[in-house]
């Protein structure tokens, strides 16, 4: 078990649930428009939010942002050690940092002491785009052994001034790297691990290759903290990691659909019948396993573990529970019957 921090009212690590968390695109001195966001990713199921504060007039806004914010917020800080204190001293629940581009060890020393007088913990962020030069030239490349050197020479610098309410992300496009740096971290320290593949491509890809390289890793224990990263509205990465998680085993809140593929025998249109439903139970919290098959022949029986689902025929369908049929119904009847039967359960 990793040891835990505290951002906010959200525990991380130490046997506590995976925390999702996402990345607000607005420009941080729109304060108005990074609240509307704030609250979407909210209602997403978002649990923190982080906001680039690349400047004194960001450093400003995040502070007002902070103060409205119905979520716990995280300060992206890169160079310039003073905004890392100025949003510490902002409000910030966590702040994310570069040691290595944060400026000499006395910045770093400084950011340190206003964190540890506020009790605000640090993400040491390392990245395979922005290694430090010596261990380039050490290992060649950005290898899983090079971000977990990085990222243990940070973790020694903060330890230097007494600071251990530390998390660690090593980041990499590559998913095989970025797995390995995480499997190797976790074998040598209990730091709670925050994990994500960073810089991925389009969405097809980007959701690809972030359920690969997380998915991986949750499935070894591994990550108490994730960020799907998507070129996307950061609403579709809190989607996204949650049916990770759903995946994974690791949550069981929400609607889970299963759905065949279709075949010579299905007689409706199942692709539209399932983004209908896909859409209409987006937000729907119940724990529920819900089918959506396209033959009425097997579509009972291969989702018999539903806990409810409808199945289609040529021109009907019918609703069935637990692989029990309840009634047959016109084809036009069967999403209205669905999501009303939905409502009581």
């Amino acid at each position: 078990m990793t040891r835990s921090i505290h951002v906010g009212g959200i525990t991380i690590g130490g046997g506590a649930p995976v925390v999702i968390q996402s990345m607000l695109n607005t420009k941080t001195e729109d304060v108005a428009g990074s609240l509307a966001q704030i609250l979407r990713l909210q209602a997403a199921g978002c649990q923190i939010a982080r906001l680039a504060v690349p400047d004194k007039v960001a450093a400003e806004a995040f502070s007002e942002i902070c103060k409205e914010s119905p979520l716990p917020l995280v300060a992206d800080i890169h160079f310039d050690y003073r905004l890392a204190i100025a949003a510490a001293e902002g409000g910030a629940a966590k702040i994310r940092i570069n040691p290595g581009n944060i400026g000499g060890e006395d910045h770093v020393q400084a950011v340190v002491a206003v964190c540890k007088e506020r009790g605000i913990p640090i993400r040491i962020g390392v990245n395979g785009g922005s290694l430090d030069k010596r261990l380039l030239e050490k290992y060649g490349h950005p290898t899983a052994e090079a971000l977990v050197e990085s990222a243990f020479e940070h973790l020694e610098l903060l330890e230097k001034y007494g600071f251990y309410d530390t998390c660690v992300s090593m980041k990499s496009s590559t998913v095989p790297t970025m797995v390995a740096a995480a499997r190797l971290f976790r074998s040598k320290c209990d730091y709670p691990i925050h994990i994500g593949v960073t810089e991925t491509g389009p969405v097809r890809m980007g959701l690809m290759k972030s359920a690969m390289g997380i998915g991986a890793l949750l499935l070894d224990g591994i990550g108490d903290t994730i960020r799907v990263s998507l070129t996307d509205d950061p609403v579709e990465e809190v989607y996204a990691a949650k049916d990770i998680l759903k995946a994974a085993g690791l949550r069981n809140d929400g609607v889970n659909i299963i759905s065949c593929p279709t075949c010579g025998r299905t007689k409706i249109d199942l692709i539209g019948l399932v983004n209908k439903v896909d859409e209409a139970l987006k937000d729907c919290e119940k724990p529920i396993t819900v089918a959506v098959m396209g033959c009425i022949v097997n579509g009972p029986g291969e989702a018999r573990e539903a806990d409810i689902g409808i199945a289609g025929g040529d021109g009907c369908g019918m609703l069935f529970e637990r692989g029990q049929q309840i009634c047959k119904l016109p084809y036009d009847e069967l999403l209205p019957a669905l999501l009303k039967r939905i409502e009581e359960l």
